[in-house]
């Protein structure tokens, strides 16, 4: 794949991968970026997983190949130190020991930690505004600290004016599986890998608000060349924790089908009542990561449980802990328990938001006892008016 004239691509896609990061199920598989620059200086940027690495080395072998001089890089740039990114970099440097390795002072301590070296003779340390010369080609490094690791950079390349992103602005699904739809799998992506560091995705996005950018090069998932405003603008929105639509997201877990019912229950009152969009997921039966982006997605939610063991329903808590690990917020929340003696959730719930900051609860809740019956539903006419409101 070429991006612009001097710049290739020499990443992997993976289909044997099931589980991203051993919790992401990424049915589409992933791809490993990884690019080279071509110009008086060769630079590869980034490695790739460790099971990939041979087809890595032979793709960047592949792009050389045609170089009258017979050239090898000289540089390996290191955005990202995540094992995904960087497990090849030894084998690397095996292959290309005059290399130099172009990271941040952190990402060389934890090079350290994985390799046992810190590659002290090839290093090139660089910070905010650190400039690397390739001939025709000028990197400008500008740091990106915990988006998602604390030793992140990204770097611009001012001749072709392409922003190489570390992990921003990835997506799941290999390169090699047609999808249309890149926001769905990238919400899905940021909010389960980026989600708690949105004050720093702020941080980076300002410095980029003044940068000529035609191309994103992320480390997953495709480049990005046109309506480059309508993605930044996606980041923009999700690192700021806003809503990016209006709507209802109504997440349960029901043991016996009463939650259920009266969770179909209440979107039917919330659709006859002019409410276009009501999504209701089943905590227990639905993919957590994709209910988690949805929950970022919609302006309100709906939290549907039983009482139990005195606490609450399993998925519901590690829904919960989902969203407050990544720093939920600015939402409307509607809460219905069901309890057949001493229903306990609705306190529970509310209680594990207690950290979180401007979340706004209806001011009632719909409690059930075992079964739904005229009442219930006289109270969850009452909650669909207090959600829509």
């Amino acid at each position: 794949m070429t991006i612009c004239d001097d710049v290739k691509y020499v990443g992997v896609n993976d289909h044997e991968i099931d589980l991203f990061e051993s919790q992401f199920k990424v049915p589409d598989g992933m791809s490993y970026n990884s690019y080279v620059i071509l110009d008086d200086k060769i630079a590869v940027m980034d490695s790739v997983d460790e099971n990939s690495g041979e087809q890595w080395l032979e793709n960047i072998k592949n792009v050389l190949k045609n170089d009258a001089d017979g050239r090898i890089p000289d540089y390996l740039v290191v955005h990202h130190m995540e094992m995904d990114h960087s497990a090849n970099i030894k084998k690397f440097m095996e292959n290309y020991p005059d290399a130099k390795i172009v990271a941040s002072k952190m990402a060389f301590s934890i090079m350290k930690n994985l390799f046992g070296t810190d590659f002290t003779e090839n290093q090139i340390v660089v910070a905010e505004g650190s400039v690397l010369e390739l001939g025709k080609h000028t990197l400008e490094f500008i740091t990106a600290p915990n988006v998602h690791w604390p030793e992140v950079v990204f770097s611009y390349d001012k001749t072709s004016k392409i922003l190489f992103s570390a992990d921003a602005f990835g997506k799941f699904g290999a390169l090699d599986v047609q999808d249309d739809n890149w926001d769905d799998e990238a919400r899905r992506y940021y909010f389960g890998i980026v989600g708690k560091f949105g004050n720093f995705v702020q941080q980076v996005l300002k410095k980029l608000s003044n940068v000529n950018i035609t191309t994103i090069c992320p480390l997953h998932g495709p480049v990005i060349t046109e309506n480059l405003e309508h993605y930044i603008k996606l980041y923009d929105t999700w690192s700021s924790y806003q809503p990016e639509n209006e709507g209802v997201l109504i997440a349960y877990t029901s043991v016996y089908g009463h939650t259920r019912q009266a969770v179909e229950k209440l979107a039917q009152i919330l659709i006859d009542k002019g409410c276009q969009k009501v999504f209701t997921v089943d905590l227990a039966r639905n993919e957590m990561s994709k209910c988690v982006e949805d929950a970022f997605r919609y302006d309100k939610l709906v939290l549907a449980t039983t009482t139990y063991a005195g606490d609450i329903f399993p998925f519901m808590k590690e829904f919960i802990l989902q969203l407050t690990e990544r720093n939920f917020q600015n939402r409307k929340i509607a809460l219905i328990e069901n309890g057949s003696w001493v229903p306990n959730a609705a306190k529970v719930m509310t209680s594990l938001f207690e950290k979180s900051k401007d979340i706004t609860f209806t001011p009632s809740k719909v409690t059930i006892k075992t079964a739904m019956n005229d009442e219930t539903v006289k109270l969850l006419e009452n909650l669909a008016d207090e959600i829509l409101a």
